[in-house]
């Protein structure tokens, strides 16, 4: 859109308003989030809400959610997780709406013993159905520095990026019979709690609560999304997220990532599903 000399200022006001009310570029963890348990656990930890932690110890984990709803966004927040013998532990960042019928997109990051890599779990459920994990060892620690971790989720597609590089790439497969998230608004989370009797290793690994309090920083937390308020949500089609999609480069990356990468994926799993993989992984 273009504007002339003669455009009134009372309609550029508007407009702005306007982009204002579609977009929310959340940037600070005092004004866009509320820790919500722990008790006291969780911490922002500048005067600018860029920078919050999380613990755990054996008493409580802790964790935080967004105040506004989206229908459809760009979420993303840079995390450096728990360090040393991190077993039995998950760190989460990820999209989840309200009921026993909800839809959920995630990332969990399982921890390990000392000298032993962390396992990224992603999963995304609809209706309350998931069974769609694929689980990854990174390429750096991710206790040493903070990574960018990213979902975009648009009608088409949900897709995860660690540091800007494709990992997974979720398609919208209903006209297939697949379930996908498309009328349920999530809030974002985040968390860090014990999950001993199955994070590590099934379980055969187990919290060594003597390391406690275990801690995780966020920082950096950006969201462009659509935001849900009276029964319904503007998503604008310019948006980039929007219509994002892989290209070519990004496809390539991708596959690189889940070759080298790569621990588990269901869609390869025959023994769980004897009688022929989901329809989405052919």
């Amino acid at each position: 859109m273009k504007f002339s000399c003669g455009t009134s200022f009372a309609f550029l006001i508007l407009f702005l308003f306007a982009l204002q009310s579609v977009h929310v570029y959340a940037g600070s963890f005092h004004k866009d989030v509320q820790i919500h348990w722990g008790d006291g656990r969780g911490k922002v930890r500048d005067r600018d809400g860029k920078l919050l932690s999380l613990s755990l110890d054996k008493s409580s984990g802790s964790g935080f959610q967004s105040h506004q709803e989206f229908l459809y966004g760009k979420a993303e927040v840079q995390m450096k997780l728990v360090p040393g013998n991190s077993a039995g532990t998950v760190t989460t960042f990820y999209l989840k709406s309200p009921g026993t019928t909800w839809d959920e997109i995630d990332f969990e990051f399982l921890g390990n013993i000392s000298g032993h890599p962390y396992t990224l779990h992603t999963n995304v459920y609809t209706k309350g159905s998931g069974d769609k994990e694929q689980q990854f060892h990174l390429w750096f620690d991710p206790t040493v520095n903070f990574h960018t971790y990213c979902i975009t989720w648009n009608p088409q597609r949900i897709i995860f990026t660690v540091d800007g590089i494709p990992i997974r790439e979720f398609k919208n497969s209903m006209s297939r019979g697949v379930p996908f998230p498309t009328s349920q608004p999530m809030r974002l989370y985040a968390s860090l709690w014990e999950a001993e009797h199955w994070a590590t290793r099934g379980g055969l690994e187990k919290t060594d609560w003597s390391k406690a309090p275990f801690t995780a920083f966020y920082r950096n937390y950006n969201v462009d999304g659509c935001v849900w308020a009276n029964g319904k949500s503007s998503c604008p089609a310019n948006s980039p997220w929007f219509t994002q999609q892989l290209d070519s480069n990004g496809q390539t990356r991708m596959k690189g990532v889940q070759s080298k990468y790569m621990v588990y994926n269901y869609c390869t799993d025959k023994r769980r599903f004897p009688r022929g993989v989901p329809p989405e992984c052919s």
